[in-house]
């Protein structure tokens, strides 16, 4: 069974950036295709970004495009999300999860994935 951990949230000023990373244990994440999702308080969990498992396609939601960008480092078996330029309303906890049951539900959708991490809060003050 994969475990997924999350990490680099935190603070930040409108503007700036932060990286997150989300290390795997268990497993390597190399066959899988991971996402990032995020929820602000009072909100539903929301798609970030994603990377397929093969092709390494990557897809991210329109908000942050030009803004996040998703990578793996397969040696590493980590996933990342490089984020810039962020905005008050990319305040939330942000989870990374992995398709290891390689379903053919959207990217998008919070459904696909079946191991999620706890999660790391990222607040971005105006």
């Amino acid at each position: 069974q994969v475990q997924l951990v999350e990490s680099g949230g935190g603070l930040v000023q409108a503007g700036g950036s932060l990286r997150l990373s989300c290390a795997a244990s268990g497993r390597t994440l190399s066959g899988y295709t991971m996402g990032w999702f995020r929820q602000a308080p009072g909100k539903e969990r929301e798609f970030v970004a994603a990377i397929s498992r093969v092709t390494g396609v990557t897809y991210v939601r329109d908000s942050v495009k030009g803004r996040f960008t998703i990578s793996r480092d397969n040696a590493k078996n980590t996933v990342y999300l490089q984020m810039s330029s962020l905005k008050p309303e990319d305040t939330g906890i942000y989870f990374c999860a992995a398709d290891t049951l390689l379903k053919s539900t959207s990217y998008y959708s919070p459904g696909r994935y079946d191991i999620w991490g706890q999660g790391t809060q990222v607040t971005v003050s105006s």
